[in-house]
């Protein structure tokens, strides 16, 4: 199979795909659904799908990682109470990039618009909900098994979105506040995309070179927005955030279901 970046890729696309990156790792930090820039961006780019697949986690296990490793330094999350959870969502996410490797890459080009659109609607209408704020209250076990494998199938799958979906559904289930929601986010999804990655990496589906450039860019941007998240931007960030979303989603539908080039 021809890969682009074994041949070398070009220093312009390196370097736009870099700013995504930054953009992402920015817009991540204030509005949340960072990759749901940087894998349309991987796909225009003319990357193979299972290639956008494993490039995409490798830059997004630099930013969880981070992200997880400030709410645990923070202590905002703590492993103890979600042992089923972690391990739930490493299962989830191994099973899922399995699967993510064996599909055929027709059904990721028609599949990735869909799920990249949805993602992109929800965030667009959905809305935080409350939760009640109980100092020590126990977490419960049961739920973090059907919570962690499904969306740890999901992240192995595709991914767009997870960390969205982690908060808003611990939020649901669990008695947290919106800070310690994102915590088990932030760790969780670090679980699911480190775990994939693995998969990608023996399956030789990641371009390292694009990869690792787009893991620090977006690593700068996070740092960059979680300063001016604190000064209220998100109302400016959020909708230009999904209007650029959707606007990518629409020319992957046109290139890869009507045939456009």
């Amino acid at each position: 199979m021809h890969l682009p970046l074994e041949f070398g890729l070009e220093p312009l696309t390196l370097l736009i795909l870099a700013g995504v990156a930054f953009a992402a790792g920015f817009i991540d930090a204030i509005a949340g659904g960072g990759g749901l820039l940087t894998l349309p961006a991987l796909l225009t780019a003319g990357l193979p799908p299972h290639l956008v697949l494993g490039t995409n986690k490798l830059c997004a296990t630099f930013g969880s990682g981070t992200a997880s490793y400030t709410f645990y330094q923070r202590k905002l999350f703590s492993p103890g109470p979600w042992k089923n959870a972690l391990l739930a969502t490493a299962i989830g996410s191994v099973t899922g990039a399995v699967i993510a490797h064996w599909m055929p890459a027709e059904w990721l080009n028609m599949m990735l618009p869909v799920i990249v659109f949805g993602c992109g609607l929800y965030l667009l209408f959905a809305k935080t909900p409350d939760a009640p704020t109980l100092a020590d209250a126990p977490i419960a076990k049961g739920r973090q098994w059907p919570q962690g494998f499904s969306l740890g199938f999901y992240d192995g799958v595709a991914g767009p979105g997870t960390g969205a979906f982690w908060t808003v559904s611990s939020l649901l289930l669990y008695p947290l506040d919106l800070l310690k929601a994102s915590g088990v986010a932030r760790s969780m999804n670090f679980v699911s995309n480190a775990t994939a990655l693995v998969v990608f990496i023996v399956s030789g589906q990641v371009a390292w070179l694009l990869g690792l450039c787009m893991g620090v860019a977006l690593m700068a941007g996070a740092a960059l927005g979680a300063r001016t998240a604190i000064k209220g931007g998100s109302r400016f960030i959020r909708p230009v955030f999904i209007l650029v979303v959707l606007a990518l989603t629409m020319r992957l539908a046109w290139q890869h279901w009507f045939g456009a080039a």
